[in-house]
């Protein structure tokens, strides 16, 4: 004990002569302020090049983008996607539930208005199906993936919890990237097997003429393989998922061929045209299942009703089988 309090007291002594110093130690109440400005140069000037990305830095990590101290693109990439993007999206997805409804209240199913014959057409073979069904699966899983990543936190968040709802993510995004490869192959089929057939002619130009005949009862345009409707599903599809398939493969390879600011612009460009795609996929499934009577066959089992096909692609009938539109007890189609 007597061998402990000698220590102890050194240590107290120790202390207390730090804490006497320290105000000798500090800077006297008179010394010249720090520096903050470099003198010559503007610091409105300064901050503006940092803002637009003319300074720029030197990194040993081998990202040298991460050079640029501000990348100012990115605040406003960030505050177009969750304002009018976000918002713009869900008026025309919730627009085009909405007037589907609407047609549905008003016109109900279309239903074929001939006699039916029993007999049945092959509209489709098994190739053209498998392109369409492979074009149209990818579609639908790319569809939801990226609503999720675009509308999932505000909806489905609240309702799993964090974890649930970032395994879904994770897993919907690995999905998003791999099935894009085969909606482009399934796009680039569809191209090769239709783009004839979906070439616009004049017969086209009285199918919008007459609206298809969709708001009419027993009105029935003439029409080839694809009528002028379903040629604009076709170029939409093409075009869109043209612009769908460059952009994605901008984004899962990043940098690669593009900069950070033009990556931007492609994800923008890449959500907002997937929301007008939606939209019409959206009609284009309505009027193959629900919204018309036996359009779903066609990419079914490949058959229609033959009646339904002289209804609805007479030009067409005429064409495979040599019957002559109008000559089938005054139901469908008018001649040309």
């Amino acid at each position: 004990m007597t061998r402990r309090l000698p220590l102890s007291m050194m240590a107290l002594a120790l202390v207390g002569g730090l804490a006497v110093a320290a105000p000798a130690l500090a800077a006297p109440s008179d010394a010249p302020p720090v520096p903050t400005q470099i003198e010559g140069v503007n610091r409105g000037d300064v901050w503006q090049a940092v803002r637009t990305g003319q300074t720029v830095g030197v990194v040993s990590i081998p990202d040298k983008k991460a050079a640029v101290l501000i990348q100012s693109e990115g605040e406003a990439w960030r505050a177009l996607r969750n304002g009018p993007l976000s918002q713009y999206g869900a008026w025309v997805l919730g627009g085009i539930f909405a007037v589907l409804a609407l047609f549905f209240l008003l016109r109900g199913r279309i239903r074929i208005d001939g006699a039916k014959t029993g007999k049945t057409i092959q509209r489709f073979n098994a190739f053209e199906r498998a392109a369409h069904w492979l074009t149209a699966g990818s579609f639908v899983v790319l569809a939801v993936s990226g609503l999720n990543l675009l509308y999932g936190r505000h909806t489905l968040l609240p309702l799993l919890g964090p974890q649930p709802f970032a395994t879904l993510t994770h897993y919907g995004k690995l999905a998003h990237n791999f099935l894009g490869f085969a909606f482009i192959l399934g796009l680039l089929l569809i191209f090769l097997l239709w783009v004839r057939h979906n070439i616009p002619e004049r017969h086209d130009l009285v199918w919008f003429l007459k609206a298809g005949g969709l708001f009419s009862k027993g009105v029935h345009p003439p029409a080839r393989k694809f009528n002028g409707g379903q040629k604009v599903i076709f170029w939409s599809t093409v075009v869109g998922g043209g612009m769908l398939a460059f952009t994605g493969v901008q984004l899962i390879f990043p940098f690669s061929f593009a900069t950070l600011a033009e990556l931007q612009l492609f994800q923008l460009g890449h959500a907002a045209i997937a929301i007008i795609m939606i939209a019409i996929i959206v009609a284009h499934i309505y009027i193959g299942s629900v919204g018309m009577e036996g359009a779903f066959a066609a990419m079914g089992d490949g058959q229609v009703e033959l009646q339904w096909a002289r209804e609805h692609h007479s030009l067409w009938v005429e064409e495979v089988t040599g019957e002559k539109p109008g000559h089938h007890h005054g139901h469908g189609t008018p001649a040309e």
